[in-house]
């Protein structure tokens, strides 16, 4: 039996659409966030190995310049066509990460006081964490025209 042109295996095209569009943005996602994370950890790892920082104070420093790279790619990237104006999400974006940032930092300084890991391992393990709930709040949020509205 022959499927219907809007239909594929029982299920809406539409809603097929909306979840390629979906693993798009996740795929997106994880890739933007990945680098961000990476370049976080690097700066951050590096101003303690080369500068001689203390691991907290590195780690603003290296959320700093990450979030512009996060930032650019996410509105680019992940949430393209979005149509929130650049203000109004990175304001957003803004505040999502500076409080995911708070987080992280707030886990950090506990975990570095609390264990004996090394600084490096703790830190991987403290931007993973917060991932999760960046992705929901930029979807939900900071890149949602009716935010706007």
């Amino acid at each position: 039996m022959l499927a219907r042109p809007t239909m594929i295996q029982n299920r809406p095209l539409h809603l097929l659409r909306f979840a390629d569009k979906q693993r798009g943005r996740i795929g997106w996602f994880v890739v933007v966030g990945c680098v961000a994370a990476a370049v976080h950890w690097g700066v951050a790892t590096g101003m303690v190995a080369f500068a001689h920082w203390a691991p907290l104070q590195a780690n603003v420093v290296g959320w700093i310049v990450a979030l512009t790279v996060s930032f650019t790619g996410h509105h680019q990237l992940s949430f393209r066509g979005h149509g929130a104006s650049v203000g109004s999400a990175g304001l957003r974006f803004l505040c999502i990460s500076g409080g995911g940032f708070l987080v992280n930092e707030l886990a950090y300084a506990l975990l570095l006081r609390w264990t004996s890991a090394r600084y490096d391992l703790l830190l991987a393990c403290v931007l993973v964490s917060v991932a999760g709930a960046t992705y929901l709040l930029s979807r939900h949020w900071a890149f949602l025209r009716s935010a706007e509205r």
